[in-house]
């Protein structure tokens, strides 16, 4: 049999017809009980039969009047229907058949799971709402006399804000702003409990649920906002690299030496792999001017042995090339020396 407030299956019931102590007492008294009557036989005494007779009485309804409630426990007590205290935490006497404790209230904090399945948004979308409310009694007299099972009422109310709040909210601010969900159903259930005796601590939705074809086009909508954002990015990168393209550009327009020396670090970092073939287009070749350096080199080599070429004697295959390069060099100079 489960009490009113105080559910059978609830982990902490047990029975209430008596406790411990009460039941300790009530063995003591019944053995002096005994024990006297056992006296007065042996003695012939018969005066101790009605001290035995009274703590029998005493020990049979010790059990019945003397209670023990736990420390998050109050007891309600009605005398002859009427409200007569709310008792405990400890030890607590009632008067046997004239008082009754209806209700054992537990004011821990406790929890009561709810959810909202198939309520329509704002937007008219179908979503399932799981939520969860953190509740404690903070006045046990207007919970035991004001609403007969505050469980259930506390269920039923929190279900009902669930669905007003998901009605009056779009999807998008239940998905992006659960917090604020959080304390709208906290305020609108703890303002309908309160008269009951109950505070709403705190209320947390645990998931919200949409339909699959609706995550499927949430889905290819945050995706295609994704690929908007990496073009966005790439043109940015691009443009940059575009900017410090001409930046360099200006810069080797000034001096083309500066750019015949970049192209030369160019061959020589891609010549670092091994087996490497490398493909030199014509203009790169005649920017860095390889004829003239040649030339020259074959120049210091001439002056340096003290040879020179006679009229029969066939010039070296690179010598007329170097002398064509050096000219040419000589001409690009005389070209950009300024008038």
């Amino acid at each position: 049999m489960s009490m009113p407030g105080f559910p059978a299956s609830s982990p902490g019931a047990r029975a209430r017809g008596g406790n411990p102590t009460a039941a300790l007492i009530a063995i003591v008294l019944f053995l002096l009980a005994g024990l006297t009557v056992a006296l007065g036989a042996s003695t012939a005494n018969y005066a101790l039969f009605p001290v035995a007779i009274v703590l029998g009485v005493i020990g049979a309804l010790v059990p019945a009047s003397l209670k023990m409630a736990n420390h998050w426990e109050r007891a309600v007590v009605l005398r002859l229907g009427r409200l007569q205290s709310v008792s405990g935490p400890g030890l607590f006497v009632i008067v046997p058949v004239i008082d009754q404790v209806v209700y054992w209230l537990d004011q821990r904090i406790q929890t009561t799971e709810f959810n909202a399945e198939q309520a329509l948004s704002k937007d008219t979308v179908p979503v399932d709402v799981d939520a969860v409310v953190f509740w404690q009694i903070h006045d046990p007299e207007r919970a035991a006399l004001e609403i007969t099972d505050y469980r259930s009422a506390i269920s039923r109310v929190a279900q009902t804000s669930l669905r007003e709040m998901v009605g009056s909210s779009l999807l998008s601010t239940l998905l992006s702003d659960r917090k604020h969900g959080d304390e709208l159903l906290r305020e609108e259930i703890g303002r309908k409990t309160a008269e009951w005796g109950v505070t709403a601590i705190s209320v947390e939705i645990r998931d919200i649920g949409v339909p699959d074809a609706l995550q499927d086009a949430m889905s290819r909508e945050a995706q295609a906002q994704r690929e908007a954002a990496a073009r966005i990015h790439l043109g940015q990168a691009e443009l940059s690299v575009a900017e410090k393209f001409v930046e360099a550009a200006e810069i080797y327009a000034r001096s083309p030496s500066a750019l015949q020396l970049r192209a030369m670090n160019i061959i020589y970092e891609t010549t670092k792999e091994r087996g490497a073939t490398i493909l030199i287009p014509s203009a790169m070749v005649d920017s860095m001017n390889p004829g003239g350096v040649l030339g020259l080199a074959q120049v210091a080599l001439g002056a340096q042995a003290g040879a020179q070429p006679t009229a029969t004697e066939p010039a070296p295959p690179v010598a007329q090339p170097a002398r064509r390069s050096v000219a040419r060099a000589a001409a690009n100079a005389a070209k950009r020396k300024p008038r």
